[in-house]
């Protein structure tokens, strides 16, 4: 596996844990943030844009969860 995998695997691997500990803390609702960006800039990099959109998005909606949570 090339490096570019290995980010992916990574972004990928810290959105599942973060959305998966989403529940206990608002601190993982900006981890999961902070992975969906990682996972962005990912897809670009791999020529799949629709997916760096896709994930982009997540990212501004989980941003917004985060500064809503109490």
């Amino acid at each position: 596996m090339d490096s570019l995998t290995w980010f992916g695997l990574l972004a990928v691997s810290l959105m599942l844990v973060s959305y998966a500990m989403e529940g206990r803390s608002r601190w993982w609702i900006l981890a999961f943030a902070f992975s969906c960006m990682l996972g962005s800039t990912y897809g670009f990099l791999q020529g799949a844009w629709p997916f760096g959109v896709v994930e982009a998005i997540w990212s501004v909606v989980a941003m917004r969860r985060f500064s809503v949570a109490t």
